[in-house]
Order: C-alpha cells, then sequence, then structure tokens
C-alpha cells in the first residue's frame, strides 16, 4: 500500500521533475514509469488516502456505521453520486460532495457527472474493470466511414504498451482470434462460464457467426506481485483487501512511492496549470489545500494532467483566457460517452446449471458480444440509420426465482423452483460532435473558489437510432437462441454520463490545427504539459476506455523519458 502522505504545506514552492494531477489510472501510472526512471515526481490528489481498514467489502449493511441514515446522508450532500452503481452506503464518502462541488448544465441538455472520486487511485477504486484493446477498426474509424479524424497512432504503435500493461494488472479472459474488432490480450485464466452462457456462447457462434466471450476483467486469477488471486466474493465496489482487482492506489502508486521518488500530495485541488509566458512553458500547478482553503504553489519542469477528462479540461481551461495553449479552438470540445440503456432478457428452460443461492461464489465479471454492425469489407453487416457500432456486456445463470407470483404454500414452491435467466446490455459508441462540450460557468465556484464547468452534451438521432439496435438485435437473437420470456429493454430517457466514460474535449491529432494534443499526448503548443486522461481520445469506440487510458500513460512516458535523455523537449 501507499506510504504515508505529505501535506500540501510541505511541497509549496519546491521543485520537482514532474508535477502530476491525478492517482487514479492514469496518474498512477505516470507516476511509477517516471520516478522508476529516476525522476523525482509530485503526486498531487485532491482526495485522502485509503487504508485497507476503509474496504468494508465483506461488512454486513446492518453493522454499518449511519445503518438507516446512510441514504439520507447520500440525498443530502451526493444527489447525483448517488444514481452511480458504486455509490452505496459502504463507500458514499469516497465520492465528491456534490455540493461542494457543483456543475451546471443547460436547462434542455442534463448531463449525469458520476464517480467524482475523491481519493488516492480514483475510479479505480470502484471502476467496473472491464478491459479491452481497441484496434485500428476504432483507431482509424474516420477513414473508413468519414465521420471525425482518425487518431494520430495506430493498433501497432500501441500493442506493446497494452502488452505491458496487461502483464502488470492483470486482466482475466479468453483470446478469440477477433483481432479485426477485438484484439486479442496476455490474459490470466479465465474464470469459468454458467452452462447457459456456455450454450448461448456456441449457438451465436454457430447460428450468427458472432464471437461471445468471458468478460475481460482486471481481476486476477493466479497470485501477482502480492496480490491474491479472486475468491469471488462480489461486492468489488466496496474495495477488496486482498487486492485482487487493480487498483491503482495499492499498485501503481505505491510502487512510485516505494522508489523514494514520489511525493504523494492528498487534499491537494488543482486549481490552475501555471506557465512561464518567456519561454511558452508549464511551469508548476496552482492548488489549493482541502481543510484549509489556503492556495499554494508547486513547480515541475513537466506537468501531467490526469486528474480525469473533465476535471483535466476544466483545469486547462480556468488556466487562461479561452484555454490555455488553445489556439486550435478545440479544447473543451468533443466531448464522448458510451450509450446504454438497450438491450434484452430471456429465461433458457433447457439450459439449467448449478443453482445460485446467497451463499454461492459471485463471479466479478460477465460475458461481452463483439461488435457486429457496420464491420469493414462486411456490407451484411451494415446498419441502416446509423455509424459505428456496439457491443454486448451481461451473463446468465440459474438461480431460485425471488419474483416468484403466488402466495402462501403455493408462493413458497414456487420460490424453490430455479429459473435459469440471460440478459444482454449494449454499450454504444456516441460520435464526436463539436457541439458536445465543456466550458467554464464563471457565475458559479465550488467551495475552494475554484471555477466549475458548464457541461453542454446531447445524444444524436445516431444515438438513439442505435440504442434502439442494441434492443432489438439482443431480442432477436435471444429469440433465435432459444429464449423463452423475452423482455425487452430500451430506455430512450437515459441521458448522457450514464456511461461513466467521459472522454474527449481536448483530443489527439496530427494536425494543431484541429487538435490539442499530439501523438504523446503532449500539448501542441506546450510540449512539457501533457494530458494523459481520456481527455485526449479523438473518438471512444465501443470498448470500456480505462485500459487503452493506461497504455496510452505508458507509451508517452516512454517517449518523454527519451526527450528527457536526448535533451530534446
Amino acid at each position: 500500500m501507499q506510504t504515508a502522505q505529505a501535506t500540501t504545506a510541505s511541497v509549496a514552492g519546491k521543485t520537482f521533475d514532474v508535477v502530476i494531477v491525478g492517482s487514479g489510472a492514469s496518474g498512477g501510472w505516470a507516476a511509477k514509469r517516471l520516478s522508476e526512471a529516476g525522476l523525482q515526481v509530485c503526486l498531487l490528489e485532491a482526495g485522502r488516502a485509503l487504508t485497507d481498514a476503509d474496504y468494508k467489502e465483506h461488512v454486513p449493511a446492518y453493522a454499518l456505521e449511519y445503518r438507516n441514515r446512510a441514504d439520507q446522508v447520500m440525498r443530502r450532500t451526493r444527489p447525483k453520486q448517488k444514481d452511480c452503481y458504486a455509490c452505496r452506503e459502504w463507500n458514499y464518502d469516497w465520492f465528491a460532495n456534490d455540493i461542494d462541488e457543483p456543475y451546471t448544465t443547460p436547462g434542455d441538455k442534463p448531463f449525469a457527472w458520476m464517480g467524482r472520486m475523491r481519493v488516492v487511485g480514483g475510479r479505480t477504486n470502484v471502476w467496473g474493470r472491464q478491459s479491452y484493446r481497441l484496434g485500428d477498426i476504432d483507431f482509424k474509424a474516420a477513414s473508413l466511414d468519414g465521420h471525425g479524424v482518425d487518431w494520430p497512432l495506430s493498433y501497432a504503435d500501441l500493442a506493446p504498451y497494452y502488452d505491458i500493461v496487461e502483464d502488470y494488472v492483470g486482466i482475466t479472459g479468453m483470446n478469440e482470434g477477433a483481432d479485426a474488432v477485438v484484439p486479442d490480450g496476455r490474459f490470466h485464466p479465465p474464470m469459468g462460464m454458467s452452462c447457459v452462457e456456455h450454450a448461448v456462447r456456441n449457438r451465436l457462434r454457430t447460428q450468427f457467426g458472432r464471437t461471445m466471450t468471458l468478460g475481460r476483467s482486471a481481476n486476477i486469477t493466479k497470485p501477482l506481485n502480492g496480490r491474491a488471486p479472486c475468491h469471488y466474493c462480489g461486492p468489488c465496489e466496496h474495495g477488496c483487501a486482498t487486492h485482487s482487482y487493480f487498483n491503482a492506489a495499492f499498485t501503481t502508486v505505491a510502487d512510485a512511492v516505494k522508489t523514494g521518488r514520489t511525493t504523494l500530495v492528498t487534499g491537494a485541488m488543482a486549481a490552475q496549470v501555471l506557465t512561464d509566458p518567456a519561454t511558452n512553458r508549464a511551469r508548476g500547478i496552482l492548488y489549493v489545500d482541502r481543510t484549509t482553503r489556503q492556495a499554494r504553489e508547486v513547480y515541475g519542469k513537466v506537468v501531467i494532467l490526469a486528474a480525469q477528462a473533465l476535471e483535466s479540461t476544466r483545469l486547462l481551461l480556468n488556466s487562461a483566457p479561452g484555454g490555455l495553449a488553445n489556439r486550435s479552438g478545440v479544447l473543451g470540445k468533443y466531448l464522448m460517452d458510451h450509450i446504454s440503456g438497450g438491450g434484452a432478457s430471456a429465461e433458457f428452460p433447457d439450459l439449467a446449471g448449478t443453482v445460485m443461492g446467497p451463499d454461492s461464489p459471485r463471479r466479478p465479471n460477465g460475458i461481452y458480444l463483439m461488435r457486429f454492425r457496420n464491420l469493414p469489407g462486411r456490407p451484411d453487416t451494415k446498419a441502416p440509420d446509423f455509424l459505428r457500432g456496439y457491443g454486448y456486456q451481461g451473463g446468465g445463470s440459474t438461480a431460485l426465482r425471488s419474483s416468484a407470483p403466488g402466495f402462501g404454500a403455493a408462493y413458497k414452491a414456487a420460490l424453490k423452483e430455479p429459473v435459469t435467466s440471460f440478459s444482454l446490455g449494449g454499450f454504444g459508441e456516441c460520435l464526436p460532435r463539436e457541439e458536445n462540450h465543456v466550458a467554464i460557468d464563471r457565475d458559479v465556484v465550488d467551495a475552494w473558489g475554484i471555477p466549475v464547468l458548464r457541461v453542454s452534451m446531447r445524444w444524436s438521432d445516431n444515438e438513439y437510432a442505435m440504442r434502439r439496435d442494441m434492443a432489438v438485435q439482443a431480442a432477436e437473437m435471444l429469440d433465435a437462441l432459444g429464449g423463452r420470456n423475452i423482455q425487452l429493454r430500451l430506455n430512450q430517457r437515459q441521458v448522457p454520463g450514464y456511461g461513466i466514460h467521459e472522454v474527449g474535449t481536448a483530443r489527439m491529432g496530427a494536425d494543431p490545427k484541429t487538435s490539442f494534443l499530439n501523438q504523446f499526448q503532449q500539448a501542441h503548443e506546450i510540449p512539457n504539459l501533457l494530458v494523459t486522461d481520456g481527455s485526449g481520445f479523438p473518438s471512444i469506440a465501443c470498448q470500456n476506455p480505462t485500459l487503452t487510458i493506461m497504455a496510452l500513460t505508458v507509451r508517452s512516458c516512454d517517449h518523454l523519458l527519451e526527450q528527457l535523455r536526448t535533451r530534446s523537449l
């Protein structure tokens, strides 16, 4: 685990080789990679550190300190965060207080900014852990369909860094040979599928030619670097005392601190990137002590923003009129999130397996059905009314019929009749569009006096058509595969933000006139300023973004080290 933290006052006025804002998936990797290479790093984190004592995954609800009152506290202090699947009475105080840290939206464009973490490790404390590589179908999507811009790199450029990250993080999964859609990786042994999942997987391949695999999840199934294999307890989002899932706080950040060259500073609310107009270089960070609210400065020869896409862009927009290093005008634009809300479920009476009871092992991942819409060179996969595609997450098992009808003896008997069900929920690609953007709301500040973001985003016809197709295709597949009692789920009212995969707003590109960052996530106009979270994504693909964020960070840090070695920065 990470060691004791420095105070915000102890680093004030000091100069480091690198100052990093944010200690999550990206910031943790940056600190580890650079400090292990010999650099002196200051790692600023807005929240507090967690210890194993904070992880209550095995504490029953009735034993929690504020039992029966936590919901009231969450409604009062975290009205947005409470809608996040992971924000519960076990851990709600890990999340930002929405009253202290507000954001605004236009009245006709609601946005659900959830998962705003205020602890070391950021979202990796509660993330869903789904870890899929992107391929050239994603990196070169604009060349394939004409919308947006390509990424300024290819799969071949990033593949070695996916290898590095997967080997260290530990991803359980299965190789499928479907590299044109979702490339294979370096996996821990897979967790087992249920009877119904095996059958659906085989039927999908035979009847539709579609690939369903076990969810590729950052839960280890064999010992790794002192971490114990997953013990299938279930509530990963409450924290894991055995560190069987990847959490930056107890892996990358801990490794960085262990070098003796990373100074971890908690309770530091970053407010602005400091620059030297004479040299056009970043020179540090202005931050506010979370407790005393005193403003201080820390200096670095290199500044890396890894605070989460919207937070990093907020920093950049607050650092200069019109945004720092923003001659292109793209800063804050092209915000994206994954679209969900379309899927289906069905019962499979012929595929009964072992009944899962309340004390049964609970696998921490589901299944993943790979994208099958709008595939290059496959006109039979072309969708009639939308671009790009989607994948499905879900799963199936045999369980007691908790929603059985009836009363008395008949009800008791019905409860004991197991039901085998299988569900699919789509995750789709949102197109990058200039009008989906963030800006600074100068009329509203947070509790530390820092102007907040105004988020302006809505789905387009492309996303609505895709969501509809998610539901229809799921229902049609389950019906064709032998499902019964099919329930189609379509929620066209679900607003952006519920994917909790915000990316974009400081996109990468080869052309400084149309992008903010180069392929190594350096600002075109200020090369010693890097933004290594999801801000740089030119497009979102339909796979979960965290694995790619980490791989990009390692690649960018290795490039930075080479520049420092050759003194070309």
